[in-house]
């Protein structure tokens, strides 16, 4: 295998030419590859679901006009992965003057250390490779972000140890901005910078160079910078100064998965759910499906802050924990197999309900029984999915004579197997549900449950904590009624 280059005046002959690597830019380096990625019909940025269509074409146009942008979207639209997926259209090494803060050009250095070392060494000067991730730089802002951070400043020990005047270029720490140069330049929850340090961004945007303490030291950066803001933030926290958002090239918008079907592939993908062990773990369809329209539902409760929005954090930490209490079941009562029922999505609300905020009408209720009452409704319209045109009449006219099932979910699939056969046609229905051949008893016990779960969403029949699985109460006095209304409503004699 042959051996990169060490020196400058092995660099000249190597296919790192100093005429394609003198002039060309970051911007440069991102559209070229970008259009070899699209002439070979690459998928674009591995692991970003559902965006193909929308956002993803958007981002597309930006690198192609070489523009700096920003990525607008509430929390948990995956923002931040973006932006770290974009070194995949860096090259996968880049030379560099060796020992250069600033990740020097050999053929065109702009900081005056890298300058003196190549009037010393000249064509000897050591070469060193930047990798991919190493010109990734990613900066949160927060208030206390000063311009020192980001730009630089005059460090005096430098000049000290160097006997250099404070003036001198050699005395420069550079800050975040100039260590990404020949790089990508990432600014998470820009309107939390303070707006004088995103004035001190209006150079390197608009001209190309930054300065730094007010001395006659211009360094003419070579990087692209791109941004993330949650729009709610303009008016709640800070803001995006407008001058600055001028200078922007491109606005995109993400957004939450369109369809169920793109947030179940988002939330296999995210979710801890390969645990190892010998138990063997089967996550029912419609588990999956009831987890994430939990979060669709809650998008659209006008009990829940559609500003500050319903992250898709939420649903892959519901099925985390949906399948950990199923496991901690199956621990305990030593079976084989790992079946989460609906009953582990009930278990899952610490997971739920500090993943949304709520309007007044919501913490008039409360978190958990909006949270409840988001599973029940999610059940229900997944269950009509299944059973849509079922007649089911013989299973609720068992609950209407009497019948009732206590089912926790903490009981063996042994045990909830053999109530559930008191009640005709409840096994047999909940085939619907159930992988072919001979099922074991978690895929039963969880069908099953679904099935009964899916008739009390519908209020065809009622669930107590006592009591459990019961015929649905359809009568009620006006003063029954009247007793059971929160007494914030009661009218005042």
């Amino acid at each position: 295998m042959k051996s990169k280059p060490t020196t400058l005046s092995e660099l000249r002959r190597s296919h790192f030419s100093e005429e394609r690597y003198s002039k060309r830019t970051v911007k440069d380096e991102l559209r070229e590859n970008l259009i070899c990625h699209l002439e070979r019909g690459d998928r674009l940025f591995e692991g970003i679901v559902g965006f193909d269509d929308t956002v993803i074409p958007q981002i597309t146009n930006a690198i192609l006009s070489r523009h700096n942008f920003i990525l607008l979207g509430l929390r948990g639209q995956a923002k931040t992965r973006i932006l770290r997926a974009l070194v995949t259209l860096l090259d996968e090494e880049l030379p560099a003057l060796a020992g250069c803060e600033i990740n020097d050009n050999p053929y065109a250095p702009i900081c005056r250390s890298c300058r003196l070392l190549l009037e010393e060494k000249g064509d000897g000067a050591p070469i060193a490779y930047l990798t991919r991730e190493f010109r990734y730089v990613e900066k949160l802002a927060t208030p206390d972000v000063t311009i020192a951070d980001m730009i630089g400043d005059i460090d005096p020990i430098k000049a000290a140890r160097g006997g250099h005047q404070l003036s001198d270029e050699l005395t420069i720490h550079y800050g975040l901005l100039p260590r990404a140069n020949r790089g990508i330049f990432a600014i998470n929850e820009l309107p939390d910078l303070a707006g004088k340090i995103q004035v001190g961004l209006f150079n390197i945007m608009q001209e190309g160079d930054v300065q730094i303490k007010g001395y006659p030291v211009r360094l003419p950066l070579d990087v692209a910078i791109v941004f993330t803001a949650n729009p709610e933030d303009y008016t709640a926290r800070g803001k995006i100064i407008t001058p600055l958002k001028d200078r922007i090239g491109s606005e995109i918008r993400t957004h939450y998965p369109a369809t169920t079907e793109e947030g179940i592939a988002i939330t296999e993908q995210e979710a801890w759910l390969s645990r190892g062990g010998t138990r063997h773990l089967a996550v029912p369809a419609f588990i999956q499906e009831i987890v994430e329209e939990v979060a669709f539902l809650a998008r659209a409760d006008k009990k829940v802050d559609k500003r500050s929005g319903v992250s898709q954090r939420m649903p892959i930490t519901c099925m985390e924990n949906v399948v950990s209490n199923a496991e901690r079941r199956t621990i305990r009562n030593h079976e084989p197999e790992t079946v989460p029922r609906v009953s582990d999505v009930y278990a899952s609300l610490p997971a739920i309900t500090g993943k949304f905020e709520l309007e007044y009408e919501g913490e008039l209720k409360g978190a958990d029984h909006v949270a409840r009452e988001l599973i029940r409704t999610a059940v229900g319209k997944v269950f009509q999915k299944y059973f849509d045109g079922a007649d089911l009449q013989q299973i609720v006219q068992w609950f209407e004579l009497g019948g009732t099932l206590k089912i926790s979910e903490s009981i063996p699939s042994a045990e909830v197997i053999g109530g559930m056969k008191k009640i005709q046609g409840l096994l047999e229905k909940s085939v619907a549900v159930r992988p072919p051949g001979k099922p074991t008893p978690a895929w039963t016990a969880s069908a099953g449950e679904f099935l009964l779960e899916g008739l009390y969403a519908q209020r065809r029949i009622s669930r107590s904590e006592e009591r459990g699985f019961m015929a649905e109460e359809r009568k009620q006095t006006a003063a029954a009624r009247e007793e059971m209304r929160p007494p914030y409503r009661r009218p005042y004699n």
